[in-house]
């Protein structure tokens, strides 16, 4: 399994499905209390060129990545979508409408540091930068599921559920909109086994809402 970073920054899309944009920046705290630090990729870098993914699926390339490059602000990463692939025409539209907010790593972590700041991430083994529509479905903890598979009112659900999904940096509107429907799906679970939600199938319906 490859831990998960979402980066919410600019992504920039051509007509013909040219891609460029930041997928990870140095020297942020960030809502796990992890500091990515300059020149935490250089050594993956040397050996392989990161996939190019949508929703960190590995059975849905959407195109590839033509550099990954390191500057003072964090990994800049030029690439082509594919815009013959369903999915790439998807994830292209998408981005031009706004409805996509960044990109998200997937990675294994070779050396980290822990400091009063944070944990410094000194050298990551990158694998995929993939094209996200959910952010927080990487950063959910165990006790924000927990959470929200006992609670009854699908009004509170979606509040709390919005408010952890600003809190990792998604958009008042696509926030609102997740939300919305998980807590849909939540209840439509349980009118439809007559049960109670477990902490596992709140997982299954993120994975669901995320495909």
């Amino acid at each position: 399994m490859l831990d998960h970073k979402f980066s919410s920054l600019d992504v920039e899309v051509g007509t013909k499905g040219e891609i460029e944009g930041y997928a990870s920046k140095f020297g942020i705290k960030d809502q796990g209390g992890d500091i990515v630090v300059k020149g935490a990729f250089s050594q993956s870098l040397s050996a392989r060129m990161p996939k190019m993914l949508w929703q960190h699926d590995p059975s849905q390339p959407i195109g590839r990545w033509k550099s990954a490059e390191q500057d003072s602000t964090g990994l800049l990463v030029v690439g082509q979508i594919n815009m013959d692939v369903q999915k790439g025409q998807e994830a292209a539209s998408l981005i031009k409408d706004k409805a996509i907010d960044g990109m998200s790593i997937g990675y294994r972590t070779r050396k980290a540091t822990k400091t009063k700041a944070g944990r410094e991430l000194k050298d990551l083994d990158l694998w995929e930068v993939s094209l996200v529509t959910f952010p927080m479905l990487q950063e959910a903890t165990v006790d924000q599921i927990k959470s929200i598979s006992e609670m009854e009112d699908p009004a509170e659900i979606k509040r709390t559920l919005e408010a952890a999904l600003r809190d990792v940096g998604l958009s008042k509107r696509l926030a609102m909109k997740a939300a919305a429907d998980v807590a849909g799906m939540i209840s439509d679970e349980r009118e439809a086994t007559g049960s109670e939600v477990t902490a596992d199938d709140v997982r299954s319906i993120l994975r669901d809402l995320r495909a």
